[in-house]
């Protein structure tokens, strides 16, 4: 039986507040985050940072978009090396 003043519902209950105290991550951190997985380099603090504040839809949204961008502009590449070969 556990009663209300126990020690270990406080402190997972403080903990859950340390949580969502912190705050989101901004598109610059998304950005560079997104840019770093895509090189395959991250440090263990953005890492981690990413995991506790950052939303999978959010990573998800960046990367789909960072891909589009990525092959659009290798088209644009190709396309004019061939043109000025021709």
């Amino acid at each position: 039986m556990t009663s209300v003043d126990d020690p270990n519902s406080q402190t997972s209950d403080t903990e859950e507040g340390a949580e969502e105290a912190l705050p989101p991550l901004t598109f610059r951190q998304m950005l560079s985050s997104t840019l770093a997985a895509a090189v395959g380099v991250q440090s263990q603090d953005n890492r981690e940072r990413d995991f506790s504040r950052g939303k999978a839809s959010h990573f998800i949204l960046m990367g789909v978009g960072f891909t589009v961008v990525f092959v659009i502009v290798m088209v644009m590449i190709v396309q004019l090396v061939l043109g000025q070969l021709s």
